[in-house]
Formats: C-alpha cells, structure tokens, sequence
C-alpha cells in the first residue's frame, strides 16, 4: 500500500530571527492510487506539502506517512516531476530515462525493456538519441514524466509539472497524463495553481487557505466523474463543457477568490 498520511502537519519557518508559521493543523490521507491536487493561493504551503512527501521537508510538529511508515529522506518509492524539466543536458532522451534504472542496479536487457515501453506511452518514439535542447518544452516534460514512472514509483509528486508549458502544449499534456494515470495507477500528490486543471485531473481537489495554509475544503471529483461517465469523454474540452465541471470549478474558485479578500482589522 502507498498511501499518503498527513498527521497534525505544522511547519514554521525562521527568517531574520523571526518565526514564520507555513502550514497549520494538516490532516490529509491520500489513497493507494488515489491522485489528489493540492489548490491554493501563492505561499499557502502546497510545495512544501509536496516536499515533505518527497523528503526534502519535514514537519516542525507532526507526522507525514508514505505506506504506513514516516518520511525521514528521499527514496525510490516517491518520484518527483518539477516544474522545471530537470533533464540531464548532456544525455539523450534514451540516457535520461535509463539514469535512474541504472542507479537502481537494473540489468541493461530489463532497463531497456522499460525504457522502450515508458518512450512509447510518452508517444516519444524517434526521439530516443535527441538532447533536450533539441526538444520543445512538451517533449522535454514527457522525457521527464516518462523517467520518472520508467523507476516503477509507488508515489508520484508532481509539482506544477505544466506550468512552463504554453497553453496548447499544457491541454495536450494533460489528456497524456490522464491516458497514462488510467492505464499505469499510482498514488499522485499533483500541486498546481490551475483549477480547470485540477479538476480535469484529480481524484478530490484539495482546496487551502492562505498562510497559514489550511485546508479549507475538499473537492470529489471522482465520485462526480464516475457518476456521470466522464470517462467515454476523450478530449478535455469535452470534459469542460459538463454543467458538473463547471459547477465545480466555479465552487473552488469561489473559495479561493475569498482568500484573496484583505482583511478588514
């Protein structure tokens, strides 16, 4: 199992002698399988939620669980995609891919097996031998995207993976990762600032308040989707005509227009 624990999460950062309270009272489990986004305005703590996750953060009080046991480094079970493609420059598409399977001692007969299989679902065939600066900025997030489930991850992270992209190229990845999400299932903690996104994307949409961040609300999608089959739906403006997306986009980004509100004392 992999799922995904946040226990009484607190963090407080110190900058120039002075606390600074991020994340404030984080209670939150993600399912085996369950892919959750993380909404919220600028500085609310999604990142660090994601980071602490990853490895690279931990909680000032509280606890964070990946598959029953806490978080205390990095390791081969979570995989992470940035924002930032954080491709190798100097290897090819083939030798990105396969940096990680080496490092996990694969033999070069199975890494290959893999590394051709992840190259096909990311629809990246032809460009095995091409280096990133030959790539658009899609296809180097697809190079990216196709890494990290090439290292077999139980948890995916994935921090506004499409946010560099333009608009055309972001729909695109986004009908990609759902096609791959339905046919490779892992358990995806997904952060971005887009909500039509979120919602095309998650399970649930994790609404938070701004700093201190905090959840405010959370959003089944699945149950809506299931219900109403948006799943026969192949293209994601065909998702975004539905009258229920649209009620639920409009829901959270009401409540994330009230954050926005100054306050009045």
């Amino acid at each position: 199992m992999s799922a995904i624990v946040f226990d009484g999460v607190r963090r407080v950062f110190t900058r120039d002698g002075k606390d600074f309270l991020t994340l404030d009272g984080i209670d939150l489990t993600i399912g085996d399988r369950e892919f959750v986004a993380i909404v919220g305005p600028s500085g609310c703590g999604k990142t660090t939620c994601m980071r602490m996750v990853a490895g690279l953060e931990f909680p000032s009080t509280g606890t964070v669980k990946v598959g029953g046991a806490v978080v205390s480094a990095p390791g081969p079970e979570r995989a992470v995609v940035f924002q930032q493609f954080a491709l190798f420059p100097w290897k090819s598409v083939w030798e990105n891919i396969d940096f990680g399977l080496k490092c996990k001692g694969l033999a070069a007969e199975e890494r290959g097996q893999h590394i051709r299989r992840f190259i096909e679902l990311m629809s990246l065939q032809g460009y095995e031998s091409a280096f990133p600066h030959q790539l658009s900025g899609g296809m180097q997030q697809r190079v990216a995207i196709a890494r990290a489930y090439a290292l077999d991850p139980a948890v995916l992270l994935m921090d506004e993976p499409f946010g560099a992209l333009d608009a055309q190229t972001r729909t695109v990845m986004q009908e990609e990762l759902v096609r791959l999400a339905r046919r490779n299932p892992r358990t995806v903690l997904f952060i971005t600032h887009a909500v039509e996104e979120a919602v095309y994307l998650a399970d649930r949409v994790v609404v938070m308040t701004r700093r201190p961040g905090r959840i405010r609300e959370i959003i089944d999608v699945g149950a809506v989707r299931r219900s109403e089959n948006w799943d026969r739906l192949e293209r994601i403006e065909e998702v975004m005509d539905q009258a229920s997306f649209v009620h639920m986009r409009t829901q959270i980004w009401r409540m994330l227009r009230e954050q926005q509100q100054p306050d009045t004392h």
